[in-house]
């Protein structure tokens, strides 16, 4: 499980480091393969490892193929997914339309969310955070609790 939040560069190729706890997540058998997609309604990307992407893949070929939200999801979703590799260093290099989508120029949060991550650029990410006040928050709790967390 994706866990936490990361600083990470972004270097002038668009390489950044998967943060070495989302490394010892993927274990010892490490497959070095990642999907990246654009966050739908985020300025952020999605990042999965492959087993959990090819998850998500089988859940959306059982459903109706011919659905409009799910021909939606799969033509803004699925088909901007990219697969990376994670070299030798730990890092990934994101594709220029991928870091165009979520502004990710020198700085970049690594944001854990269980079986995925969130890549956002610092800026982004501050400013969100910063948008969120004390009601924001408790109303958020309290729909997590209305869900049994």
């Amino acid at each position: 499980m994706f866990r936490g939040h990361f600083e990470h560069a972004i270097d002038e190729k668009g390489r950044t480091s998967l943060p070495a706890r989302f490394r010892e997540v993927l274990g010892p058998n490490l497959d070095y393969r990642l999907v990246v997609t654009p966050a739908l309604g985020d300025p952020c990307l999605d990042v999965y490892p492959m087993a959990a992407w090819e998850k998500l893949e089988s859940k959306l070929a059982e459903l109706n193929a011919f659905d409009p939200q799910v021909v939606e999801f799969r033509r803004f979703y699925v088909s901007a997914a990219v697969e990376v590799e994670i070299d030798k260093q730990g890092r990934i290099l994101v594709p220029p339309a991928l870091r165009e989508h979520a502004s990710l120029n020198k700085s970049a949060m690594w944001l854990g969310h269980g079986q995925k991550a969130e890549l956002w650029a610092k800026e982004n990410w501050v400013t969100l955070s910063r948008e969120k006040n004390p009601a924001d928050l408790r109303e958020l709790r309290a729909a997590m609790g209305k869900l049994g967390l």
